[in-house]
């Protein structure tokens, strides 16, 4: 029997992605590494000129290797025809195709199947290996037209998952014993626009199912948050860390950027539900063409304002069929990437501060071993080392009272 070995690169939405197609998998073996793979499936990522190189590049090691590659994922649609006709992989297969890996996996032929981006993923996932968490797809696709990005082109229109495949798998798997939920998603704050939902709704159901401890989003949208999401915060099942997008704090940026959002009513967002205690992180493109010398240092101003813990901060990445590889004023790669240090910096600062003020009765879903320490993320999304005797993988820890240190928060707990 053939083994296969799945490469994921990317999000949090590749991660789930890739756990379709291991259920998907009925004929063959699966491996923890391309060493003992006969298939390696490259499941990649293109948001990025990086992550289409480190892809490409993967890919070329395997070849010299001998194993038969086959690529999945957003590249797939944006790289994948170019791959194929230089027969740098035997396959390709769209984000459609996933629930047919197991047959487009037996072809003896090459084959190209980018399928179509607007289907959803009809398997519903019970179980997540070595995970101590479970990931739910509430939705595929984006409706934006931000300039930077070519997620839309390669994933689609935003459309929703229907309320009760989501609430079937949850149930299925707090079952089997998962009791934090990170819901992801290409955009998660349009969830239910097209089927009279709303990611409010689908949240307060899912809190109704026995088992379900704690929830967890992934990026939302500013103009998403609206009054019916902000009743549910103080709810006890809703993680304290929100991350949502920015991308900048320069109104003129966010104007070049293409983006809905708008400064005073962002900052006026952020304070309000900082306010509520959450942790908050945020996405920022620094180098976008059109960041001049004075934007730049307005939007860093503004940066400072804000109540941001933790940040996702990007060098912009030129992507063809962006509007943005349109534009001029591109700005140098090396100041780029001291901007990007500067809001870094500036975010640690605001973190360390934070978990300052909130190390007390942390509650931490242990996850994994660190060396010395076992680890997990508390309800902030600050991680947590526990030097402890006992075997805390995948358990639920209460921390009366952590240590905080630059690195990290730290804690012992004997029994």
């Amino acid at each position: 029997m053939n083994r296969v070995y799945l490469k994921t690169f990317g999000c949090r939405t590749n991660i789930y992605d890739s756990q379709i197609m291991a259920q998907n998998l009925k004929d063959f073996v699966l491996v923890e590494s391309e060493a003992e793979a006969d298939i390696v499936v490259v499941n990649s990522c293109t948001v990025t000129n990086s992550a289409d190189s480190s892809a490409r590049s993967y890919i070329a090691g395997l070849q010299k290797q001998g194993k038969r590659v086959i690529l999945a994922g957003c590249g797939a649609i944006s790289k994948g025809e170019s791959l194929f006709a230089d027969e740098k992989v035997f396959g390709v297969f769209g984000h459609s195709e996933k629930k047919n890996i197991n047959a487009l996996l037996k072809r003896e032929e090459r084959f190209f199947a980018p399928g179509d981006l607007k289907s959803l993923d009809e398997t519903i996932v019970e179980d997540f290996s070595s995970r101590s968490k479970a990931f739910i797809k509430i939705q595929e696709g984006c409706d934006f037209n931000c300039s930077y990005c070519i997620i839309p082109s390669v994933r689609g229109g935003a459309r929703s998952q229907k309320e009760e495949k989501i609430l079937a798998q949850v149930t299925k798997l707090a079952a089997n014993g998962y009791g934090e939920f990170v819901l992801t998603g290409t955009n998660i704050g349009s969830y239910g626009k097209d089927t009279g939902s709303s990611i409010a709704t689908l949240l307060k159901r899912m809190s109704l199912i026995r088992g379900v401890r704690r929830i967890r989003l992934g990026s939302l949208e500013p103009v998403q948050i609206d009054d019916a999401f902000m009743e549910i915060l103080d709810e006890p099942w809703m993680e304290r860390h929100l991350h949502i997008a920015l991308q900048h704090t320069s109104e003129e940026m966010l104007r070049i950027m293409r983006r809905r959002n708008a400064l005073q009513r962002d900052l006026e967002l952020f304070e309000t539900i900082a306010q509520k205690g959450y942790a908050l992180g945020t996405d920022f493109i620094v180098g976008h063409p059109g960041e001049s010398q004075a934007l730049w240092e307005e939007g860093l101003e503004n940066f400072r304002r804000f109540p941001i813990t933790h940040i996702h901060a990007f060098t912009y990445s030129k992507r063809e069929g962006t509007h943005a590889a349109t534009l001029k004023g591109v700005v140098n790669g090396k100041e780029a990437k001291s901007r990007l240090k500067l809001l870094e910096a500036i975010t640690e600062e605001n973190n360390y501060r934070f978990r300052q003020r909130h190390n007390r009765n942390l509650q931490v879903l242990v996850e994994e071993r660190k060396g010395n320490f076992q680890s997990g993320y508390d309800q902030f999304y600050n991680r947590v080392y526990i030097d402890s005797p006992l075997d805390l993988e995948k358990e639920w820890v209460e921390i009366a009272q952590a240590e905080v240190r630059r690195e990290g928060n730290f804690a012992k707990v004997a029994q």
